[in-house]
Parts: structure tokens; C-alpha cells; sequence
């Protein structure tokens, strides 16, 4: 059955489909729907406001130590809020698949800011996905949850107000229970401590080695071959506009998992066409990092880093 829901509705239903127990949540537009739809699935999942961010993800990781599939979600002001126990987090690791979601607001559309928080997942070094519409919101949830297991390693699912609160179709599956791991004390690894952080430290920088090789890999990274003059590497909602303007005219390197960032991948797409464009909002965040792998684009001189971008905008610049 498909179901026309928004992004926020779809990360909530995806969190019920992946097994998820535990979610908290501080309010904020865009992210505030994303727990009040949790909520609807309660008889499976604890779910529970907090009175801030920090409080939201702390209760989350330690539903996560505890052994659960746990879900902090936060719009992009409030990850500042929530980056101290977040970093520290980074470096011990998790025990039940931990996702935290940061609804990203360009525009400023109910913010202060602009700011892009892809750079938190590379800050604290750990893996990033970002969907573009609402069934990927659904589908890359249960992804993320496998990643973050599979890899020992929290995963920030950054998301925007545009694939938040726009609506697509929906194909909707079954909830997949999850049984707790059993829960044991590992100070080893959960003690913040000086001397354990440097033990974790070179485990944290080998973990995003294999983030990178598994970037190369993932389904969630694809290309779609069309016309070779003309290369786009984009992700989240900037790939639903760069279709929308240049259609079959273009080929596409579409970025779901965006840190670390599939840089053989981007080379081997980069060698088969002539020109290539970046086009991404807010920050030259894959930019900046294919430059300083020796990779030519085109991207932020020609595309404001200013404000959310539309079809228009982008029509105009390329």
C-alpha cells in the first residue's frame, strides 16, 4: 500500500519499520513532526519529549548502551546544543543502532541560521546519510540503523525543510522487532576517559575507512548514465531540483551516504564526463572535499551558497 506522506512522517514510519524502541526528541520546525508521528507507533516504541536537545540525545544513547535501536531527532540549531555528548558518543561507539536526525533549515524558514550540518558528521567523525523525498526518508532510516550496527558508529541522517514537510508516495512495509542485545558493562569502551579515548581514537579514524569503502559500494550512492557532456554529483533535495532542470540531458552521481564521502566513485564518475557540476545547498560541503582530492568541478562559483535553492535558481546559474 503506498501512502502519501511527508518526510517527517516517513523517518517516523521508517523508525517503526526498523525496529526502533526508544525515541526522544526536543521540539523545533522543521523536525517537530518527525516524534509526534513516532508517537502514533507507541505500543512499539517508547517515545518521550525532551526539555532540550542534550537531554534528547543523552536518553537515546543510553537507550543505544542499553541495547536498543534508539532515535534522537532535533532540527539544525539544536545538534549545537547536543554536540558535546554527541562527540564523545563518536569515539565510544553504540551497542543498538543509533540514528540522530538534524532537520536543516536553508532559508530560514523558521531559524536563525543557515548553518549546514553535514559538517558535524565530519567534525565528529561519523557517517552521514541524506535523503531527497520521502520515500527515501522511509527507506534510508532502516539503512541507517544496519550501518550504525554494522559499523559500531552513530549516524547523523541530515535531512532539510523541503524533504521534511514536502509529501511523495510512500510504499510502507512491515516492522522488522529488533531484540535488544543484552546489556553488559564495557568500561573499556563506554568510559570517557582520557585513556580510554586514546585506545578509541585510531579504532574512530579505521572505522571511517571503511565507511569510505562501503560509500564506493552502497546502493545508497548511485549514477544514472544519460547524456556524457554534462556531469551533476548532488544529494538530498538538490537532486530532485537538478532533475527537474535538466532531466536526460545530464548524467548523475546521486549521493545518499555523504560522509565519508565514495571518492573512487566520484572519480570514476568524474573521468567519464566532460563537464562537472557539484550542486548542493548551503555549504561547498562535497565540493571543498573533491577539490582536495584533485577532483575539477564546478560548484559554488557559479551556485550561491546563500539560502535554499529551487529549480529557478539553478536554471539561472547553469
Amino acid at each position: 500500500m503506498k501512502k502519501l506522506l511527508t518526510g517527517n512522517e516517513a523517518v517516523a514510519r521508517g523508525a517503526f519499520e526498523a525496529g526502533v524502541t526508544f525515541a526522544s526528541a526536543y521540539p523545533g520546525t522543521p523536525s517537530t513532526e518527525i516524534l509526534e508521528n513516532v508517537a502514533d507507533f507507541k505500543e512499539s516504541i517508547y517515545c518521550e519529549w525532551a526539555p532540550n536537545e542534550k537531554v534528547a540525545i543523552e536518553t537515546a544513547i543510553g537507550a543505544s548502551i542499553a541495547g536498543a535501536r534508539a532515535l534522537a531527532a532535533m532540527k539544525h540549531v539544536g545538534v549545537n546544543v547536543a554536540a558535546d555528548p554527541l562527540f564523545t558518543f563518536a569515539y565510544t561507539g553504540v551497542t543498538g543502532g543509533f540514528v540522530l536526525v538534524s532537520a536543516d533549515d536553508p532559508g530560514c524558514h523558521s531559524s536563525q541560521n543557515e548553518q549546514d550540518n553535514r559538517y558535524y558528521a565530519k567534525f565528529a567523525k561519523i557517517a552521514c546519510i541524506e535523503p531527497s523525498d520521502s520515500q527515501e526518508c522511509l527507506d534510508f532510516v532502516k539503512e541507517a540503523y544496519k550501518i550504525s550496527e554494522d559499523f559500531d558508529v552513530p549516524v547523523l541522517f541530515r535531512m532539510t525543510t523541503r524533504t521534511c514537510h514536502s509529501k511523495s508516495l510512500v510504499q510502507e512495509g512491515e516492522r522488522v522487532e529488533v531484540p535488544m542485545v543484552p546489556y553488559k558493562k564495557m568500561p573499556e569502551k563506554y568510559v570517557a576517559s582520557p585513556a580510554t579515548a586514546k585506545v578509541l581514537h585510531p579504532v574512530v579514524e579505521d572505522k571511517l575507512l571503511r565507511l569510505e569503502a562501503f560509500a564506493n559500494e552502497t546502493p545508497l550512492n548511485r549514477i544514472e548514465w544519460n547524456d556524457k557532456k554534462i556531469g551533476i554529483v548532488t544529494a538530498g533535495v538538490a537532486y530532485e531540483y537538478a532533475k527537474e532542470v535538466f532531466g536526460e540531458s545530464a548524467s548523475y552521481l546521486k549521493l545518499g551516504f555523504t560522509f565519508p564521502l565514495p571518492m573512487q566513485k566520484i572519480r570514476d564518475f568524474a573521468a567519464q564526463v566532460e563537464t562537472l557540476y557539484v550542486i548542493e545547498e548551503l555549504e561547498p560541503f562535497m565540493e571543498e572535499q573533491m577539490k582536495a582530492a584533485g577532483i575539477s568541478c564546478i560548484g559554488k562559483e557559479k551556485i550561491s551558497r546563500v539560502g535554499e535553492l529551487n529549480p529557478d535558481i539553478i536554471a539561472k546559474a547553469l
